[in-house]
C-alpha cells in the first residue's frame, strides 16, 4: 500500500511563496501519475496540478498557471509543488495524490487511488 506524506505548508503573507513536498513510501510511485489538489473550507476539493510518471507532461488548473510549479524527483520518491504570488484565495488544505492510470482524468480526484493527509496553507492579506 503506497503511502504519501506531505510536508511544508504554513502561514504566508499575500504575494509570498511556499514549497510543498510529498514523500512516497516506496519507488512504485515513479510509475504513477501524481497530482496536487486543494480544498478550502466549505468548498469542493479542486485540482491544482498533475505530472506524468517521467515528468514528460504537466498540467495546471487555470488558477495555478504561471504561479505554481509541479515537479518530481523519482530517485527520491518525492513530489514537489512550488507556490508563488500567493493570495487569500489559495488558502486551503493541499493534498498530493497518486495513481498509475489517472492521466486522462488527471483533474478528477475520484481517479486517484492514493492520497496524503495534506498540510494547511494559509495566506494572510
Amino acid at each position: 500500500q503506497l503511502q504519501l506524506v506531505e510536508s511544508g505548508g504554513g502561514l504566508v503573507q499575500a504575494g509570498g511563496s511556499l514549497g510543498l513536498s510529498c514523500a512516497a513510501s516506496d519507488g512504485t510511485c515513479s510509475w504513477y501519475v501524481m497530482g496536487w489538489f486543494r480544498q478550502a473550507p466549505g468548498k469542493e476539493r479542486e485540482f491544482v496540478a498533475a505530472i506524468s510518471p517521467a515528468s514528460q507532461k504537466t498540467d495546471y488548473a487555470d488558477s495555478a498557471k504561471g504561479r505554481f510549479t509541479i515537479s518530481r524527483d523519482n530517485a527520491k520518491n518525492i513530489l514537489y509543488l512550488e507556490l508563488t504570488s500567493l493570495n487569500a484565495a489559495d488558502t486551503a488544505i493541499y493534498s498530493c495524490a497518486a495513481d498509475p492510470d489517472a492521466w486522462n482524468n488527471r483533474a478528477l480526484p475520484g481517479y486517484y487511488h492514493y492520497w496524503g493527509q495534506g498540510p494547511q496553507v494559509t495566506v494572510s492579506s
